[in-house]
Order: C-alpha cells, then structure tokens, then sequence
C-alpha cells in the first residue's frame, strides 16, 4: 500500500469497516458470562447490539448450551437464517477455522476428515465470507498471554492452556485450492487470514495462477505463537506488501488490540474487537464486545473518520463481486500484470 502526503486525513480514506467478533470460541461461558452468548437468542440479540453499536462485519462461531463450540452444521444454519433476519444489511462472515461433525446415520463414513471442512461451502443461507487460512502453521495464542490475561479464567487450568499451545491451523496447498474452488462456486467471498508475508506472498501466487479471482479482503493476525507478533514494525512490513486496491483489517489479542485498531483507524485501514480477541478494557477490567465497538467509534470520532453503514461497508468488501481471470483480478487489486515471455520487469499496471 502508498501513503501519499495527505494518506492520513480522514477525507482520503475509506469509510470504517468495524469487524466485531462477539462469539468468543475459546472462552467457556463462565468466564465473562455477561457478554459470551448461549442461547440461540442471545447469539442473535449479540450481533444486533453489535451492529447498532457501529459495527458492519460479524465473526461467527456458536456454542452448543452445554457453552462447547458447535460443530453441528445445522447450528450454523439456523444462527445464520437468524441473523439474516435482525441484520441484513451486516457482513455475515463465518470463522473458517472451526471444524464440522457430520449428522445423521452413516455421516462418518460419507465425510472422509478434510473433506469435513469444506462443509462450509454447504451453508444454508450462504454467509458472506468465510474467513480461509493460508499455509499449515502453529497458532499457539498462549505465547503472549499475560497472568493478567488469564487470571480467573478457564485458561488457568493447565490443561487447556496445554491444549491451546499446541494448537496448528492446517492449510496445505491442495486443501486450500480445493476450498477456494468450492467458496467461490457456492457465491461466498473468502477472507484472508494472514499470519505473516508469506501467507500472504502464497495468495499472490494463487491469484496469478488464476485460483482464486476476486476481491481481496485480508486481516493481518498479529497474535505470536507462529503469527507475527503486535509489533508496529511487522505491521508496516506487511502493510508495505498489501496491494492498494486490497481491504486490510488489523487483528491481535488481549490488551494489544486497542492500540493495534488505533492504529488501524489513523492509516486508512480497519479494525477488529470483541471478546475473541480479548476480554479486557483497561488493565484488570473486563469490556464487553459492544462496548469495544463504542469505544473504536469514538476513537474514529475524535480522527474524523467516518464509520461505514452496512451497505457501504458491502461496497467496500465487494461483497458479490468476482473477476474474469487472473489478468483482470491482478489489475483489479493493483497488483504488477503477470510477466509476458520476452518482458522485462513490470513497467506498467492495467
């Protein structure tokens, strides 16, 4: 992405795009119970507040009432009918990273396991987005955490802290070429989660092979444990390697995410909250997703950004849009034309 002289005035810049991720997967339901839905209802009531708070994007999990996280496809279908209904105009955007058990008499045996997770091409009604990884990687998120962080808190038992220190996110090439293909012929837009340049030198490479064509909505996931961490120097080399007609969305943890998305906010770039990035407000004090989104609001208030409508926001993710072919896709994002036999070097964009 360029920075020109006048990049960070507010009247150059995109209308704000709020991500809110209120569903909080890795909590279990005592641990901020005020605020971590668990009825179906509540899950519903969640994403209202949310979106009348300022937020445009909704990151969706759901839990079954025993407070575990579903992996009941039919669950995820009826949260999202739900939605559909109290926020339509909201980005409905289903966590990628969740895996799905099949239902129903010889299910086991119809789903081999990768196969399992391309069930979310499958949903009913479609959301928007599916948020995708990109190469096979740990996703230890107990490596920054604080004893503040975790003081009173599920994670304090150790084996559950032992559970989510080992955690890997797998994103083999054909799994995801496999999994870009269905999103795109099931009309749902993926979303980029990326960990670090690589991942995302990896979706270049997929875009000039023409695997995937369309608009590229990414979150740079600053959360260590194998992610970059909240470092403003891993955020400004990853930011420098963005194409300029990308959507970028800043993304980390706990008391890192205020800074973080101030950040995000002054540059022209978008921001993520809620409590499955953190759970706390100032040091010791817990804060509610809603009021997370408030507080992201005021913030763009004081820099006189302007918070995108959910139609606006669509129009910013363009959200239905695809491209005919890498060309077009390279050209729409802003990327250099793939390289022509005899060319030397990129001397010119479409």
């Amino acid at each position: 992405m360029h920075f020109h002289d006048d990049a960070l005035f507010p009247e150059t810049q995109e209308k704000l795009v709020i991500t809110c991720a209120p569903y909080g997967p890795e909590w279990e339901p005592d641990d901020f119970r005020e605020d971590l839905p668990l009825t179906m209802d509540e899950h519903v009531q969640k994403a209202v507040d949310c979106y009348e708070a300022g937020a445009t994007v909704l990151h969706i999990h759901v839990r079954e009432l025993d407070g575990k996280g579903s992996k009941r496809l039919s669950k995820f279908n009826e949260l999202l009918a739900g939605l559909r209904q109290a926020v339509p105009d909201m980005i409905l955007q289903v966590g990628g990273s969740i895996s799905f058990a099949p239902e129903g008499e010889g299910a086991d045996a119809k789903w081999l396991s990768d196969d399992t997770r391309h069930m979310l091409a499958d949903l009913d009604p479609a959301p928007d987005q599916v948020t995708i990884a990109i190469n096979t990687s740990q996703m230890n998120i107990m490596e920054l955490m604080t004893a503040d962080d975790i003081a009173g808190t599920s994670m304090q038992r150790p084996e559950l802290a032992e559970a989510y220190r080992e955690m890997t996110v797998p994103a083999g090439p054909a799994w995801v070429e496999e999994h870009l293909r269905r999103l795109q012929a099931a009309g749902i837009q993926p979303h980029f989660q990326l960990s670090s340049i690589p991942q995302l030198e990896t979706v270049e490479r997929l875009i000039r092979r023409g695997v995937y064509t369309g608009p590229l909505n990414l979150t740079w996931v600053g959360i260590g444990g194998g992610f970059d961490g909240p470092n403003p120097y891993n955020i400004m080399n990853f930011v420098q390697r963005v194409p300029d007609g990308a959507c970028l969305t800043l993304e980390t943890l706990m008391r890192s995410v205020l800074p973080v998305n101030a950040m995000a906010i002054a540059m022209g770039l978008h921001p993520r909250c809620g409590n499955e990035d953190t759970i706390w407000g100032r040091k010791g004090e817990k804060m509610t997703s809603v009021a997370q989104v408030e507080q992201l609001v005021r913030v763009a208030g004081e820099l006189g950004r302007e918070v995108a409508t959910g139609k606006e926001a669509r129009d910013i993710y363009r959200i239905g849009q695809t491209y005919a072919d890498a060309d077009e896709t390279l050209a729409k994002l802003g990327y250099a034309p793939n390289r022509r036999p005899g060319q030397v070097g990129f001397t010119q964009h479409a």
